[in-house]
């Protein structure tokens, strides 16, 4: 539940209280009124295709640690999601990439770390060296009839709107 994540008052400290403000029940500061509004965590994955094989990394890190995934991660406060993506490819994969099209958002948390907002982008490669990096330890392209385990229902989903 997103109103665990916080106990104090950011403002002046005091423990917070639940209480129904602005059509929810929401942490709020008896001393100083402050509300709590949990922002939802969003990510972005790119969909990266060459001679018609998705780009996967293998999960290094928990969750679903040794399982596939589109190269992905999460939007720092502040950042166009667009250049996420391009950050994320450069750091998990060694290649820059340019974005193309939004493909789709998709809504749902999948595990409790996880994003609750992913956008996905279509990139194009546009150099760089393959090479597996930051949260991802081996890194390849795939057919789609032939993929690795994958680790999110997302990728699943995702990869269910491409051209085989």
């Amino acid at each position: 539940m997103l109103n665990d994540e916080v106990n104090f008052c950011l403002r002046c400290g005091s423990p917070l209280s639940l209480k129904r403000s602005f059509g929810a029940v929401r942490p709020s500061c008896p001393a100083c009124g402050w509300v709590y509004f949990a922002d939802p965590k969003v990510a972005v994955a790119a969909i990266a295709e060459r001679d018609h094989q998705v780009l996967l990394v293998r999960r290094a890190n928990d969750p679903f640690r040794g399982l596939w995934t589109l190269p992905a991660g999460f939007v720092d406060a502040g950042e166009d999601p667009r250049a996420t993506i391009v950050r994320e490819c450069r750091e998990e994969t060694g290649l820059e990439v340019s974005v193309s099209e939004l493909v789709d958002v998709i809504a749902g948390q999948e595990h409790p770390r996880g994003a609750h907002i992913l956008i996905v982008y279509r990139v194009d490669i546009l150099s760089g060296e393959l090479r597996a990096a930051d949260d991802a330890d081996e890194i390849g392209f795939f057919d789609l009839q032939d993929l690795p385990p994958l680790a999110f229902k997302s990728t699943r989903q995702i990869l269910g709107l491409l051209d085989p």
